[in-house]
């Protein structure tokens, strides 16, 4: 992490790497990278065919942006919807929904949670093997 200024620049080579047999995330802003306060910041990459189960955040909302990719959401237990590059989902805080990757290539989403705190609930996932820095 490079400081700057009372801010932080940092790259997925300054944090933790979470992987899971889903693909892998990191986050680039959170309390204990930045010290940002009230949202916290990673990237996701999906393996083709795998995804996140349903779940949800209690007490935060969700901001997932598809970078590359195609796939599909569900939010509030409706049908899923096609997902792909340039598409924003938005999940209200408790809200359950779920993304998969239903391409041949490797999905690769930005997520932001405000308030912080599903990104420490991740490494406690069952399965959840973390690659240190």
């Amino acid at each position: 992490m490079q400081k700057i200024g009372s801010g932080a620049i940092t790259t997925v080579n300054d944090v933790d790497t979470m992987e899971f047999d889903w693909g892998r995330i990191n986050i680039l802003s959170e309390p204990a990278v930045t010290k940002a306060e009230r949202f916290s910041f990673g990237v996701v990459e999906l393996a083709p065919g795998k995804g996140h189960e349903r779940h949800n955040h209690p007490g935060s909302e969700e901001i997932i942006y598809v970078v590359s990719g195609t796939g599909e959401q569900m939010v509030d237990d409706k049908p899923p919807v096609p997902v792909g590059p340039g598409a924003t989902i938005y999940v209200p805080a408790d809200v359950y929904h779920s993304t998969v990757n239903t391409g041949n290539d490797t999905m690769q989403l930005i997520v932001v949670y405000s308030p912080t705190g599903p990104e420490r609930l991740l490494r406690d996932i069952p399965g959840c093997k973390i690659v240190s820095k």
